[in-house]
Formats: C-alpha cells, sequence, structure tokens
C-alpha cells in the first residue's frame, strides 16, 4: 500500500513539473572539426565542400561566414566573397566518430535524447534540476563537458517547448547559450520574426508578407479559423506556433525512413560510364552507413539531373531488404542502362529506402548466385564478406585507407 501511494506521489509530481527542453547545436561542426584536426588552420576562413566549379559549400567556420559564404552556396560564390579561405572535402567519417561521442556525452545527462542530424539533439531535462543544478548550470556543465570530450564547442537553447529551443539555440553563437523561461514565451514570441519559425519556408513568408505579417505578434491578430482557411495545416500550425503551442515529446528512437548520396558533376556528361563510377561511388558510402546503423532497405532509387536542372528519379523494390554495397550498384545501373538520356547529366545520385526494421527478412536458398530465376538481384556470401572486409579496415584505418577497384584512380571532381 506505502509502495502504491509513493509511486502515484511520484506520478503526480511529474504531471506537475515544467517542461525544460534544450537543443544543442555544435558549432559550424563540419568546419570546426576540420579545423580541430588541421590545428593550422584554428583562425583562419574554412570552407568544406565539393573542389569543383559547381559544387556547394556544405558548412563554413565562423571566420568564413564574416565574408557572407553559408552553407548550401554554390563554391563558384564562396570563391568569389573569400577567395583566401581555404577549401576542403569533407570526411565524414570523422564528423560521425565525433557526433557519437557527443551524444554519448548527452546521454550521461538524461536518458531522453533526441538525435535530430549528426550535429544537433534535443534533451529532454525535466526534472533534472535536482542532480545538475538548474537548466542553465546543466547546459554550461553539458557545454562544458563536450569541450573536454571532443575539443568543440557548441550552443544550446532551452525553453518549454522544442521549436523555442531550436530558435534559442541559435542566439548567441557560436558557444552560445540562451534560455527562454515559461513567463518570457510570450514576449518572446511577440516581436519574434515568423522566419525563424522551423518550417516556415521562403514561400510562406512571402505570402504573409502579402498580409502585412511580419511577426508572431500579428499573426495573433488573426484567429486560428482565419489561419485554417487560408493555409489550412500550415496554417494552424503557425498560429500555434506563434502562440507558443508545441506539445512534441522528445523522440528517443526515431526510425531513419532513407539514406542518399548524390553530386553535381564537374562538367555535364552523356557518358553512363562515368556515371556508373559515381554511382558506384554513392553504393560503397550509402551502404557502409547502412551496415554500420545495422538497417536495410528494399527500394533502390536513381536521381538524375540534366544539363537544364529538370530532374528524373527512377525506382526498384526487391523482395529482399539489403544493405550490400554491390547489390545497391547493380541495381542503380540496370536503373541507369533502362534510360536514353535525353540531355547531358549534371548530377547524379542514388537513394536506399524502404527499410525493414521488423528485423524479419526470407531467407534466399539461392544466395550463392547473382541473380535468382525470376532475374531478381541478390547478395552473394562473397560480397558480404568483402563488405565487412572492407568495413572493418576502415573503421579502424579511415575510409581512405582502402578502396574499392573500381573506384580505383577514380577522381571526385571527374
Amino acid at each position: 500500500m506505502l509502495i502504491a501511494l509513493q509511486s502515484c506521489v511520484a506520478f503526480c509530481y511529474m504531471l506537475c513539473m515544467k517542461r525544460c527542453i534544450m537543443h544543442l547545436d555544435m558549432d559550424a561542426f563540419f568546419a570546426s572539426v576540420e579545423q580541430l584536426d588541421n590545428p593550422e588552420w584554428r583562425g583562419k576562413p574554412v570552407i568544406v565542400g565539393g573542389s569543383g566549379e559547381r559544387g556547394v559549400v556544405c558548412a563554413a567556420s565562423y571566420e568564413a561566414r564574416k565574408y557572407g559564404v553559408h552553407s548550401a552556396m554554390p563554391i563558384v560564390q564562396a570563391r568569389k566573397l573569400c577567395p583566401h579561405a581555404i577549401y576542403t572535402r569533407s570526411t565524414r567519417g570523422r564528423y560521425s566518430e565525433l557526433s557519437q561521442k557527443v551524444m554519448q556525452v548527452l546521454h550521461s545527462y538524461s536518458p531522453v535524447i533526441e538525435k535530430a542530424s549528426i550535429d544537433e539533439a534535443y534533451i529532454d531535462a525535466t526534472g533534472t534540476e535536482h542532480i545538475f543544478g538548474s537548466p542553465v548550470e546543466m547546459a554550461q556543465t553539458m557545454k562544458q563537458h563536450i569541450f573536454d570530450t571532443v575539443g568543440l564547442t557548441c550552443s544550446i537553447g532551452i525553453a518549454p517547448v522544442k521549436f523555442l529551443a531550436k530558435i534559442a539555440s541559435d542566439f548567441n553563437k557560436p558557444n552560445g547559450l540562451y534560455a527562454i523561461t515559461e513567463q518570457d514565451v510570450a514576449s518572446f514570441l511577440h516581436e519574434l520574426p515568423v522566419r525563424k519559425i522551423p518550417g516556415v519556408g521562403k514561400k510562406f513568408v512571402v505570402k504573409l508578407d502579402e498580409l502585412g505579417v511580419n511577426t508572431c505578434g500579428q499573426v495573433l491578430e488573426y484567429s486560428q479559423d482565419f489561419w485554417e482557411r487560408r493555409f489550412g495545416k500550415s496554417g494552424i500550425a503557425l498560429w500555434q506556433r506563434s502562440s507558443g503551442i508545441d506539445d512534441r515529446a522528445v523522440e528517443t528512437s526515431t526510425e531513419a525512413k532513407s539514406e542518399s548520396a548524390e553530386n553535381t558533376l564537374h562538367k555535364d556528361t552523356l557518358d553512363k560510364s562515368l556515371l556508373k563510377k559515381w554511382l558506384l561511388h554513392h553504393a560503397d558510402r550509402v551502404g557502409q552507413n547502412q551496415r554500420r546503423q545495422g538497417l536495410k532497405g528494399r527500394t533502390i532509387t536513381l536521381k538524375i539531373k540534366y544539363c537544364d536542372f529538370q530532374s528524373l528519379t527512377r525506382s526498384k523494390t526487391l523482395p529482399d531488404p539489403t544493405n550490400t554495397t554491390e547489390i545497391i550498384y547493380q541495381v542503380a545501373a540496370e536503373l541507369l542502362d533502362a534510360i536514353d538520356l535525353a540531355k547531358p547529366v549534371r548530377l547524379v545520385g542514388l537513394g536506399l529506402s524502404n527499410y525493414n526494421h521488423s528485423g524479419a527478412e526470407q531467407l534466399n536458398m539461392l544466395d550463392h548466385m547473382r541473380h535468382d530465376c525470376t532475374g531478381v538481384v541478390r547478395a552473394t556470401r562473397k560480397q558480404q564478406q568483402l563488405d565487412r572486409a572492407l568495413d572493418a579496415v576502415r573503421e579502424k584505418f579511415g575510409n581512405g585507407a582502402i578502396c574499392r577497384g573500381g573506384l580505383f584512380q577514380f577522381k571526385e571532381d571527374e
């Protein structure tokens, strides 16, 4: 009886606690990792991205951002704005390694962690003040712990709801810390530009400008019914965010839905042999990442973009899920062979989706063959053994330590 009463009291206490959500965002993560691994680059503008003239910026250090360089900007434009910057390719294996270490640190402060991307996460800090002090004190301790562990800074936003925590983490960057209390929510939102709300894109902002609405306070001058009639579900979401409403919980396990890789070619081409080299390169990366995460997918998608920016996709769904590099490549290559290229291609990529999260998989009695009697591509034992061997070498010595024969002497700027 006493135990039941204590449980009831504890449950009621949890209900009465005010939510505290943190959003952590690593500062210029890719560029900061490159500066960490190359000490001579520290304090200098560093830009991570493709080396080709048609590549885009993946990340820019804060020294480069002072010149107006930002992610997704064409490399050509970045070079005009900051010609003296250090330009380097991304080293994704290294980024993943440090990301995992950061997430391990976060799990030592709360069991409820949602990894939003490789360099950001939500933390449910509700009720942790009895262990780590106030939310601000906890965030300061976490920031120092992360710096001591990986040598990188991060910014943290604190708020009662997720979307406000994300907005707050962008304040005072880099190495920032900003807290929005429950009492401050209304005043904070009143002057907040609507473009700051996650999910409000450029096209939506243009439509709101036409109505003379620029801030969340101006959104609330109209009723929720008005916004629903005007923009449907998007209008409802806008009104709710402007009111500080966000019931979403921090989700500890979000199932992956797909993974893809693509690149813009150095020159437009009709050469399918070159495109296939790129497909093998992408399949190698996607397959390795899927095996690392223990994931398999059934649908392989080919994506190409012509020189006039017209995009084309083709997909094939297999009877069994796979993460074997050769299978991913073979299917994508077959999809490419079936296309009569009407114009030169400027971008090529592939993706794996339709995951088998249940773990159930049909056993194949013909796994010693590349194709079964129906013509379906299946993984051979040798292909799977090759994947495991390559993964083991790369895990120990880095991704550049070994490559597949089909990619020998292959240059990414071809």
